[in-house]
């Protein structure tokens, strides 16, 4: 009988093992249920001192976390041919500690660690040795390699706080190369007004990508006649034929507003610090001026002012599918539309859709806007699996069912 027990034990540890495997056949962006699985699986980690937290996570994305310290760096970098910690000690003028708070100043530039650091698989099946201290494995199996990318969150882009995430070793902004084990730095400048940070607050997300899955116009248009993806004004579902396509779906910018009149903010020139950890707190009008419609419908953007302003269309994420907004390039160069870019799994998810906000900066010179130009595209990829839960239900949101709206640490 004991011999009996022991084999079962056995037999029953090496099912337990077996399974710790995660296989993923399907092409696509990585849910949140895959995240986790990830996460506890030591794929991602983070600094032992602080835990994921369950706020981290939204249906295509996690959020990644300020870490302990702030470096003043000269100039922002890619280090392409050594590690981001041998470009800062170039680079430095100074560090201070933000465990506690830190100020950073408006144009200038600093390098933060993050908490998390990533070890991707360097192949399409490898094993992992689980960090729960079991002393077990687990085999990540998957068709192709997985990447990640990373974008601003939408109160980042909002608050003129430009980001982007620095890998050792890397070419490129934002994108994470299959196979890259290291830490994550993010580039912080803020553009408008001084902020103050702390060790564990969130200004940028990260989604893991099973190779490459973004759809075509065609597939595009074919998601959108099963379940709407984009509506006019009214809140009614565009047709099928008048969708504008083009290596995405554009969308354009709303100058008429509605019954107010609003149609965007300009940020004032205020001194004043934000506090990232106050919500609802300050008055918007000490830090924005109101834009109201012109009755050219059109406005001359001033260079180098920050303006924030709604698309016209409204737009719905279904749940098979995740969304970024990427910039139409009208090949002047004199515009940047936004900062922000992931729209998660249901979006917009309330009847007729949701608004985007866009964060506009003119460069150089002054540039014309006019109602209904055409501002950017949104383009799509499945997910390798439907979320467990989706955004605005089952995640709590600032912005869902969003018209024009300012960051949330500004009174309603």
């Amino acid at each position: 009988m004991q011999n009996c027990l022991r084999i079962f034990l056995l037999l029953g540890w090496k099912f337990y093992i077996k399974a710790m495997n995660l296989t993923i056949r399907k092409k696509g962006i990585l849910p949140v249920q895959q995240l986790k699985q990830l996460v506890s699986y030591g794929v991602i980690r983070t600094d032992a001192a602080y835990p994921f937290e369950d706020e981290q996570f939204q249906p295509n994305s996690i959020d990644l976390r300020l870490g302990r310290v702030a470096y003043r760096v000269r100039c922002g970098f890619l280090p392409e041919n050594e590690t981001v910690e041998a470009k800062i000690n170039k680079l430095c003028q100074h560090e201070f500690s933000i465990e506690e708070g830190g100020v950073l100043e408006p144009n200038c530039t600093y390098i933060i660690p993050l908490l998390e650091h990533l070890i991707l698989p360097e192949t399409t099946s490898q094993t992992y040795a689980l960090t729960d201290g079991s002393g077990g494995e687990f085999a990540l199996e998957t068709e192709s390699r997985i990447s990640a990318r990373t974008n601003p969150k939408s109160t980042t882009g909002r608050l003129d706080i430009f980001t982007r995430l620095v890998t050792d070793y890397s070419h490129r902004f934002e994108e994470i190369a299959p196979g890259y084990k290291g830490p994550l730095f993010l580039e912080v400048v803020p553009k408008s007004f001084p902020i103050r940070v702390q060790t564990g607050q969130k200004l940028n997300q990260l989604r893991l990508r099973h190779g490459n899955t973004r759809l075509s116009d065609e597939e595009v248009r074919a998601a959108h006649a099963r379940t709407p993806i984009l509506f006019g004004e009214g809140g009614e579902a565009i047709a099928d034929a008048d969708l504008k396509l083009g290596n995405g779906l554009f969308m354009s910018v709303d100058l008429q507003g509605g019954e107010d009149g609003l149609i965007g903010y300009r940020a004032r020139k205020n001194r004043a610090v934000i506090d990232l950890s106050l919500i609802g707190y300050y008055d918007p009008f000490s830090f924005w001026e109101p834009i109201y419609a012109q009755r050219e419908d059109f406005i001359i953007l001033e260079p180098e002012a920050f303006y924030i302003f709604a698309s016209k269309e409204r737009c719905r994420i279904p749940d098979h599918l995740a969304g970024e907004m990427v910039p139409y390039d009208t090949g002047s160069g004199e515009l940047r539309t936004h900062y922000a870019g992931f729209f998660d799994s249901g979006f917009g998810a309330n009847p007729g859709g949701a608004r985007a906000v866009l964060e506009v900066r003119s460069h150089d010179v002054p540039f014309l806007v006019e109602d209904g130009q055409t501002f950017f595209s949104m383009v799509f990829e499945s997910n390798t699996a439907l979320p467990e839960t989706s955004y605005g239900s089952g995640v709590v949101s600032n912005y869902q069912g969003q018209n024009l709206k300012l960051s949330k640490h500004f009174k309603p």
